[in-house]
């Protein structure tokens, strides 16, 4: 009886944190990718933010199909995303090409990183009516992540128009439908 009251239990406990597991993955990819932009390895880090990305697409998810929404999610999902889709991408830009037009360079990189805070932050204070405001930064994220194969094909100048558009657009306050 004791084991089985147990597993129920830990059964429970698993399916009540699936999708906050699933944002946590999304932050350790971030992470990593953060680590092996740091280390030089650029291939590696653009693969691990594309995985972050589809862990990204399933939390919340997960979390409305098992009835577990939570506010603990939307704030931990936030934090996950400022790491995976707001310093990864930037990270990556930067070390690949921004850091050779040195401050402007280093200005849009931050300037990056400040307009995905800031959306987020706007994101987690609002209703949630279906709509987003601005472009949400997982999808900013990835186009800048998406840019980095392109480095050798378009001019560096590019780049940081790039950036600068993607930074007004997620802090933006057009209307995109949720999908």
């Amino acid at each position: 009886m004791f084991l089985s009251d147990y597993i129920d239990h830990t059964l429970k406990k698993l399916k009540a944190n699936t999708a906050n597991i699933l944002t946590l993955t999304n932050l350790t990819l971030g992470g990593f990718s953060v680590l092996f932009t740091m280390k030089g390895q650029l291939n590696a880090s653009l693969l691990f933010i594309f995985l972050a990305a589809l862990a990204d697409r399933f939390d919340g998810t997960v979390a409305r199909k098992l009835g577990i929404e939570s506010e603990l999610g939307k704030q931990l999902d936030s934090m996950s995303d400022i790491i995976s889709f707001g310093v990864a991408p930037a990270l990556l830009l930067y070390q690949s090409l921004l850091q050779d037009f040195g401050v402007p360079g280093a200005f849009f990189t931050i300037l990056y990183i400040g307009c995905g805070a800031f959306r987020l932050a706007r994101f987690n204070i609002t209703e949630n009516n279906g709509y987003f405001s601005g472009l949400p930064i997982t999808a900013a994220g990835v186009l800048l992540t998406l840019s980095y194969l392109g480095v050798h094909y378009f001019p560096p100048q590019f780049f940081p128009f790039l950036i600068m558009t993607l930074s007004f657009l997620m802090v933006g306050t057009f209307k995109l439908k949720k999908v």
